[in-house]
């Protein structure tokens, strides 16, 4: 089948960057536009991402790519890049993705690296100066949104009109009222990769904004394909809490209202998830995704059960899977 694209990518490796007798192969799958391949070339080992620039902006990714690697952290080196074709040269973070190589046994180890990066991340001077858009009231509806309109009604075919509006409203109050850090946006185990020098390497980082300090502790810690038991969950939040509030980074009054921040803020992402997971097979017939909604949903469910002011989302949630 005929990848004008791809094309285009070989011939800039060759007549732009001027690469010879280099090898292909498919890198990693990607829920977006973007495709990724890695490069093998005289021993070295190189990522090349394909990016269409009507449907996606490169720009993002080297402007933020730059202001990471400024913070200490792990992400790729922009080697050579052509944001007219949407086509980058990066360094190799590997292979070794941590949803892959998670067990019981590391999970603590593997979590405290990504955990200590993502202090770097939210901390300091620095990390207030990377300029980031905000995660506005506008974002944060518009995400939530997606579950009303592809999961419940694209993919149920489940019509609730304006049912959810009242509390997508007081999940978007509770992420603005929570002090508004750098956030990742997707710092979750399918896009840390395990290293052996400055673990984790940090993947998929384009979209990062300035918001909510909780949002990147719930992709993590409320990951949307691993799930790990509430009493370990709650060791790891807490434990940063502590660790974070000594580097002075703003954690709350107390480990009661951070739990509530992030609870809620785990809702508002995984209603996202779950509406971008539709979307993906309905739209973009990627149905490989839909195995994760179960587990988006059960955390929904959980955490609107306990919080009174949630109750109309857990209603709908139950006459759905009641039908």
């Amino acid at each position: 089948m005929s990848d004008p694209r791809f094309d285009a990518l070989q011939q800039w490796l060759e007549r732009g960057l001027g690469l010879m007798n280099y090898r292909l192969a498919p890198a990693s799958e990607d829920a977006s536009f973007r495709r990724y391949f890695r490069v093998h070339y005289r021993g070295m080992s190189l990522i090349v991402m394909d990016a269409p620039p009507e449907r996606e902006d490169c720009r993002s990714f080297v402007h933020v790519a730059r202001g990471f690697r400024g913070l200490g952290l792990n992400v790729p080196e922009v080697l050579e890049q052509d944001l007219e074709r949407g086509f980058l040269l990066l360094t190799d973070l590997g292979e070794h993705q941590y949803l892959r190589v998670l067990n019981a046994r590391n999970a603590s180890t593997l979590y405290r690296d990504a955990l200590v990066a993502l202090r770097l991340l939210q901390g300091g001077e620095s990390a207030q100066g990377l300029h980031l858009p905000p995660y506005d009231q506008d974002l944060l509806l518009k995400e939530m949104g997606l579950f009303q309109e592809w999961y419940l009604e694209r993919h149920l075919g489940i019509e609730v009109g304006t049912t959810l509006e009242k509390v997508f409203e007081r999940l978007a109050a509770s992420a603005l009222a929570q002090p508004q850090v750098p956030v990742h946006r997707d710092y979750h185990s399918r896009n840390l990769m395990m290293t052996e020098q400055a673990n984790p390497g940090i993947l998929d980082f384009q979209d990062a904004v300035k918001g909510p300090v909780t949002y990147d502790l719930v992709s993590l810690l409320r990951d949307c394909y691993i799930a790990w038991p509430q009493d370990r969950v709650l060791v790891w939040l807490y434990d940063y809490r502590r660790q974070a509030a000594r580097a002075g980074i703003p954690v709350g009054a107390s480990e009661a209202e951070f739990l509530r921040w992030f609870d809620w803020m785990g809702v508002q992402r995984h209603l996202k998830a779950s509406g971008i997971f539709a979307r993906l097979n309905v739209r973009d017939k990627k149905s490989g995704y839909l195995k994760d909604i179960p587990r988006t949903l059960g955390y929904i469910r959980t955490v609107a059960r306990r919080y009174g002011e949630l109750a109309e989302l857990d209603g709908v949630l139950r006459d759905f899977s009641n039908q």
